[in-house]
């Protein structure tokens, strides 16, 4: 089967691997039918690999089960399942909390043993825990909108969750990719009135305002700073979500919050160094929350709302290609050219 790995910075290839193999009785594998590109691939696009070579990439998919363990109950050969981007037991201590992300028993695509979401197929562990029956046939218009419960939509779900957005609460989301996008849609689900977008792709923005966003700020840094609070009447938000992972962003996310408000930070981080001192948080009592999004947690709260219409988070993705192209879509994203690629084999 072909599957897709990572060299090197920039290197990405699709090649011939074996075919996935049920090794424990919880396992399935999955044929995969809808996959797509993260932004968080752009990481490894610039770092490349791994620190023991060649990454195996994809964590994001949607597929048919062809096979299933001799312990697996909830899904059988034939149904149409969607993953989440970590498999996980979905009964450990953990999960029950709506922690996904560090079931005691879970782990990640592309690691160990099990392969990553961008290829053919997939053995998926803790099958039952994992997988998603989707009540739509194989051929649903639903299906970009349904991807997005593998990840994007979850993670900002999770970030307005853990921010505590309300009908109470004006929000800023930083950042117009596929997750602040995400994040504007579930601000507007948990009724917020007013949310500011920071983002400066037009094509991107607009999208954001049919989302749900009241206003758009493209300026940066200090300038944008200014801007959201001329829009607050100098107080800032009660809110604020930070979707990029760059410093500047998470600066800017203090510049512009509320005092006695939360910052909620779902980007990537990609620095090691960040201010949490007496001016920036500890005065003006500044909560920061967020982190990686247990996106199995949420994906009973959102499924029924794409599955009747109420949202439609799958047109964050403005491309497709075939895996065997793949690359292009890497490059795309890159570059700035697309905002999310799906990948179809």
């Amino acid at each position: 089967m072909l599957a897709t790995f990572m060299y090197g910075p920039g290197d990405v290839r699709v090649e011939e691997t074996e075919e996935p193999k049920i090794l424990q009785p919880t396992d399935a594998i999955v044929r995969i039918t809808l996959s797509c590109v993260c932004g968080s691939d752009l990481h490894a696009y610039h770092g490349g690999g791994t620190r023991s070579g060649i990454a195996r990439m994809g964590h994001e998919f949607l597929g048919i089960v062809e096979e299933t363990g001799t312990d697996v109950q909830t899904v059988k050969k034939g149904d149409l399942v969607l993953a989440p981007f970590v498999w996980a037991d979905n009964t450990c201590d953990f999960c029950r909390e709506g922690l996904h992300t560090s079931c005691r028993h879970g782990g990640a695509w592309g690691s160990g043993d099990v392969g990553g979401g961008q290829a053919e197929a997939v053995r998926v562990p803790q099958a039952d825990g994992t997988l998603v029956k989707l009540p739509v046939p194989e051929d649903s218009e639903l299906l970009p909108d349904l991807l997005t419960l593998s990840d994007v939509m979850c993670t900002g779900y999770h970030a307005a969750v853990k921010g505590r957005v309300s009908s109470d609460t004006t929000v800023t989301v930083i950042g117009d990719g596929a997750v602040g996008l995400s994040a504007v849609l579930s601000a507007k689900l948990l009724g917020a009135s007013r949310i500011i977008l920071m983002g400066r792709h037009t094509d991107r923005t607009n999208l954001g305002v049919e989302f749900g966003a009241t206003d758009v700020v493209p300026e940066r840094g200090e300038e944008g700073i200014q801007k959201v609070k001329d829009l607050t009447d100098g107080d800032g938000t009660h809110v604020v979500i930070e979707a990029v992972g760059f410093k500047d962003a998470y600066d800017q996310a203090f510049g512009v919050v509320r005092k006695g408000g939360t910052v909620s930070r779902v980007g990537v981080p990609q620095y090691q160094d960040a201010n949490v001192g007496f001016p920036t948080m500890f005065f003006p009592n500044i909560t920061l929350t967020g982190g990686v999004a247990p996106a199995r947690a949420y994906i009973e709260t959102l499924l029924p709302r794409v599955l009747d219409g109420s949202i439609h988070p799958g047109k964050v993705f403005d491309r497709t290609v075939a895996l065997t192209d793949i690359a292009e879509a890497y490059r795309a994203m890159n570059d700035r050219e697309a905002l999310k690629v799906l990948v179809r084999p």
